[in-house]
């Protein structure tokens, strides 16, 4: 049986960063050490850095309780709340925001300055949505689907800016700015999905297209994985979703001679190299 891995799958330069990051204040912090959220969406990572002694504090109650330590910003970004209130309770701040998501922050600030609404294009419980949503002064608005697109409404000639969820699917993100585009407003539409995030959706698309099954790895709460399956779904009906090899039933039969393997950015090389190793040898 042929396998196809994709070249873009596993950690992006963010999360690798972030994951890095953790380590290092592991190695080398006094006292305890937290992260706000979970660092990144793998549940196996996070249970990892759990072992090391990284607590994941999950609400702003948790924060307020905390007297020492140092809390880690999480890769998908917080709000500029979470900012003041650690400055307050003076622990040790490290910011292991993703540099992409970061930029879409002082965006989101600077035109909202500037006197247009900001619209966020993505999952409105998403942390990197929260989190953006934290640096407008006024509500920002979020549109995930075409349906919401459609009912989008601002008064007619309202300055608009568009920005987009940084793993946001980038085919679903033109339909939806052609649909606002139509509807009378001053806008401005910067592409913040990142490039590592586009790579990876082609990619896939085109090895999903070519192949008798896909299997697609990653956390059950990485919102970039679940767009590669949804991609993946569409080209091979006989796609797989998992989060480690444990959760691989692979059905196969005469006719599946190829099989690709994608993976979210999310997911630690380890597990890839796994599940790749016991389709080889396995079937």
């Amino acid at each position: 049986m042929e396998v196809r891995l994709a070249k873009t799958a596993g950690f992006c330069f963010g999360v690798r960063r972030a994951v890095d990051t953790v380590y290092e204040q592991v190695e080398q912090a006094e006292g305890p050490i937290y992260t706000y959220g979970p660092i990144v969406h793998n549940e196996i990572v996070v249970q990892e850095l759990e072992e090391k002694g990284v607590k994941v504090l999950n609400s702003e109650e948790e924060l307020k309780s905390l007297t020492s330590g140092t809390v880690i910003i999480r890769a998908h970004g917080v709000g500029e709340k979470v900012y003041d209130l650690l400055k307050q309770q003076g622990v040790n701040l490290v910011d292991a925001t993703c540099p992409f998501v970061k930029k879409i922050h002082r965006i989101a600030r600077k035109e909202e300055a500037n006197g247009r609404h900001i619209l966020i294009i993505g999952n409105a419980k998403h942390p990197e949505v929260e989190g953006i949503r934290g640096w407008c002064e006024k509500p920002a608005y979020v549109v995930e689907s075409l349906e919401e697109a459609e009912n989008f409404a601002l008064p007619m000639g309202e300055k608009l800016c568009i920005v987009s969820q940084t793993t946001f699917n980038y085919n679903k993100f033109e339909d939806i700015v052609e649909i606002i585009s139509k509807k009378g407003y001053d806008i401005i539409v910067l592409n913040t999905i990142c490039s590592a995030t586009e790579e990876r959706q082609t990619e896939a698309r085109e090895i999903a297209s070519d192949v008798d099954a896909m299997i697609v790895i990653g956390g059950s709460h990485s919102s970039n994985t679940q767009k590669l399956f949804e991609i993946c779904k569409k080209e091979c009906e006989n796609t797989y979703y998992i989060q480690s090899l444990d959760d691989l039933d692979l059905k196969t039969s005469q006719s599946i001679r190829c099989v690709g393997i994608t993976a979210g950015a999310s997911t630690p090389n380890k597990i890839i190299e796994e599940v790749q190793k016991h389709v080889r040898i396995k079937f």
